[in-house]
């Protein structure tokens, strides 16, 4: 090979390792502050307040008590109950429904198919304010404002969309084979999508349940609107109230406990589901 030839693989190579540590350099920095960030918000959550803007965590020993007073005496713990019932009761209706719709959407051919899926994609466009009036007003006649059910079904229909749009690709890269073989053993294609076709989209539903719950968990603009009342409460209203009320209690330990229990359960959902989440995402790109 040639001078000239090994100068142009070296410049190459050489903007290619330029190109990584520069990327290197920058996954590292964030990754550095956001350890350090989430890091003292876990640390200030179990100090006390003198020692918060003293800049002396822990110094006093560990107070779980900041904990037991966030849960009891601000209620985060009815607002915990609140929001999982919501997120949960919201996840498996939305499932329900997503899954066999993102089906028949991937596998049928009916009319108005192609103009059925552009909705879907055309929804998740709408902004939430332009609907929130004529959502509320129907509520109001169906005396479903300031209820469990009224926010349920605001977040099942509201997740709809993406839901559907992100299982009727993956349920479109999965070979029609199977179901073929599952006919030829006797199933009719209810069976053949519950039985088979399902269980193969675990990756899939798994990955679209934990972006649905991040998305609901940490809801604060429909909370507010159809359950804002201190029965019915979520965790990110209850924080919000909380925040509002530290200029008359000044409770700021409390506070940083509230904040690890709002983001603490998305946080473990990652660390466990991660391998779930990126197989989800890749597994439907690849035609199989």
């Amino acid at each position: 090979m040639s001078r000239l030839k090994w100068r142009a693989v070296f410049r190459v190579k050489a903007r290619n390792w330029v190109g990584r540590g520069i990327a290197y350099l920058i996954l590292v920095a964030w990754t550095v502050f956001a350890i350090y960030a989430v890091g003292w918000v876990f640390l200030s959550s179990f100090s006390t307040t003198r020692e918060i803007f003293t800049n002396t965590l822990l110094s006093s020993g560990i107070h779980i008590e900041n904990y037991v007073k966030a849960l009891t005496t601000h209620s985060l713990g009815l607002y915990f109950l609140n929001s999982t019932i919501y997120v949960c009761g919201s996840l498996v209706f939305l499932i329900l429904i997503a899954a066999p719709a993102s089906y028949v959407l991937s596998r049928f051919e009916f009319f108005g198919r192609k103009a059925l899926q552009l909705l879907f994609v055309a929804a998740m466009g709408i902004p939430a304010t332009m609907i929130t009036i004529p959502i509320f007003m129907m509520f109001i006649r169906l005396n479903l404002v300031g209820t469990i059910p009224g926010l349920i079904i605001v977040y099942v229909f509201g997740s709809i969309p993406f839901t559907v749009y992100f299982l009727t690709g993956f349920f479109g890269s999965l070979p029609r084979e199977m179901e073929e073989s599952a006919k030829i053993d006797g199933c009719t294609d209810v069976m053949a999508f519950w039985r088979i076709m399902l269980p193969l989209a675990q990756p899939a539903i798994i990955t679209v349940t934990i972006f649905n719950f991040i998305g609901l968990w940490n809801d604060y603009f429909w909370a507010l609107i159809f359950v804002n009342t201190p029965a019915r409460r979520t965790l990110a209203l209850g924080l919000q109230y909380l925040v509002q009320s530290m200029r008359y209690t000044g409770d700021w330990a409390g506070m940083f406990a509230s904040v690890v229990i709002v983001f603490l359960p998305t946080l473990l959902l990652y660390l466990f589901l991660s391998e779930k989440i990126i197989a989800g995402i890749t597994v439907g790109a690849v035609k199989a």
